[in-house]
């Protein structure tokens, strides 16, 4: 099990292989996202698109899909997430591409009034199979404390 004091400022993950489907990006589309560009071929090869691409949501939920099968591997005693900073989306994701993922921990901090837990900062960037960047965000986890009586801040 990963607990606070195990995360180490600077560190650098890599994972996650997810292939992008038509069906899948459709039906996201359909249901949570129904602009015509997402939807359509020839909506979208009138836009900037030029052609069929992904919601930026449904973007974000094929990367919490690999997010979440790193931390089960890792066994990571999560607490879920209050958020996150700087969400950008830098190219458009499309059917028939493969994402991956890369953190890096940026710092951790020990709750002063929840001594079970900390929190931690990360930029997580999403790469496509041509090591493209197509979406970027800082991440705020909490994270469970392995000895909540110790008195250690950092």
């Amino acid at each position: 099990m990963q607990y606070f004091e195990d995360l180490e400022p600077g560190t650098v993950d890599r994972f996650g292989h997810y292939q992008v489907t038509r069906e899948e990006v459709i039906g996201f589309a359909s249901r949570y996202d129904p602009q015509p560009f997402h939807l359509e071929d020839e909506a979208a090869a009138q836009t900037h698109f030029g052609r069929l691409s992904a919601s930026g949501w449904h973007t974000c939920a094929m990367v919490m899909a690999m997010v979440v099968e790193n931390l089960k591997a890792r066994q990571q005693a999560g607490l879920g997430s209050p958020g996150v900073d700087e969400l950008r989306w830098h190219k458009p994701v499309y059917p028939g591409d493969t994402l991956r993922c890369e953190t890096q921990l940026l710092d951790k901090k020990r709750s002063r009034s929840r001594p079970e837990m900390g929190s931690f900062r990360s930029t997580l960037r999403v790469f496509n199979q041509n090591d493209d960047l197509v979406m970027s965000f800082t991440s705020i986890g909490l994270i469970r404390v392995r000895d909540p009586e110790t008195a250690s801040t950092d």
